[in-house]
């Protein structure tokens, strides 16, 4: 397991799909992209949709992801996406009463239980005391993170004196 902390947003792209019998459908599907504003991220998600995509495909919607923070696995069958809300449990030192906050995740895996087994795996290494408070499937086809271009693909500039 992998986490990845950025800023998501969450981007629908609607087009015509051929399904399974033959014909085409125009469907709408959510992806995640990495990126630092909207139009990065309208950019970025026409560049890695372009790939997979063939024929025309316009992006219908953008907005800021409601998580922070993506985990990932290796897993290969972990094909679907689950929204996590877990509560973090502190004591208030002063009055002693037990504070509850909310985070939510972003969780890849290939069930609901082995969602639960994910979120287990990257908390379990923390000090935080936690609840899953909520656990839900998700329509996000998949996730794109930024990477780094190599240096060799950056197009060189020249200055003239």
């Amino acid at each position: 397991m992998r986490t990845r902390t950025a800023i998501w947003f969450v981007c629908k792209i609607r087009y015509e799909k051929v399904m399974e019998d033959g014909l085409q459908k125009k469907v709408t599907e959510q992806y995640v992209v990495d990126a630092l504003s909207f139009t990065e991220a309208e950019k970025r998600i026409l560049e890695e949709m372009s790939s997979y995509i063939s024929g025309e495909f316009e992006v219908v919607d953008i907005s800021r992801a409601p998580f922070g923070e993506v985990f990932f696995t290796d897993d290969e069958t972990s094909d679907m996406w689950f929204k996590s809300k877990l509560q973090f449990i502190t004591i208030d030192e002063k009055t002693e009463n037990e504070k509850r906050s909310n985070v939510t995740y972003l969780v890849q895996a290939g069930s609901l239980e082995g969602a639960r087994k994910n979120i287990d795996e990257v908390m379990g290494g923390t000090m935080i005391d936690y609840v899953i408070s909520g656990l839900n499937d998700t329509t996000i086809m998949d996730v794109f993170e930024y990477k780094k271009e190599d240096a060799e693909q950056q197009p060189e500039y020249e200055t003239t004196k």
